[in-house]
């Protein structure tokens, strides 16, 4: 499963550069949105996603599981991801005013 995930990324980091690396202003930005994806990704990889138990401490205790999910990477994955949202709307906008 994580060699399929692995491969996909970069698959989509490769999709993403060769589209930036385009002289059309729309190819950029929706490569823009790729890579920024992709980025994210490769983020959330590192919270081991393959674990099922949430990342919840329970009434009692004063740590997570051993083999609990990382809710680190989550939260910096939703924070990414607003980041990219408003950079890729200020591209549209400057893409809009350029073209």
């Amino acid at each position: 499963m994580s060699v399929i995930l692995i491969l996909s990324i970069s698959l989509a980091v490769a999709a993403g550069v060769l589209l930036i690396l385009s002289r059309d202003i729309v190819r950029l930005i929706v490569g823009l949105a790729v890579l920024g994806s992709a980025a994210n990704l490769v983020v959330f990889m590192a919270g081991r996603p393959s674990s099922l138990i949430p990342p919840i401490i329970e009434a009692g205790t004063d740590r997570l599981a051993a083999d609990a999910a990382n809710p680190l990477p989550q939260a910096l994955v939703l924070t990414a991801i607003v980041i990219s949202f408003a950079l890729l709307c200020f591209a549209l906008v400057l893409g809009a005013y350029l073209s």
